[in-house]
């Protein structure tokens, strides 16, 4: 069971590299993979996939 503090510990995550985040927007697009599945698969919050689907779809 969560305490007081923990409840409130926003939780940090590492850094992406340019190459996981071209991998997740290209599954996502090609259809392989959805915003929330990759979102557990790869442990990166929906609103941060989100963000790059915008900014990396024109990429592709």
């Amino acid at each position: 069971m969560k305490t007081q503090n923990e409840h409130w510990r926003k939780k940090s995550y590492q850094k992406a590299t340019l190459e996981t985040k071209l991998l997740v927007v290209e599954q996502i697009l090609s259809g392989q993979i959805s915003n929330n599945q990759a979102s557990k698969k790869y442990d990166i919050p929906r609103t941060t996939i989100s963000y790059w689907l915008r900014k990396y779809s024109t990429l592709s």
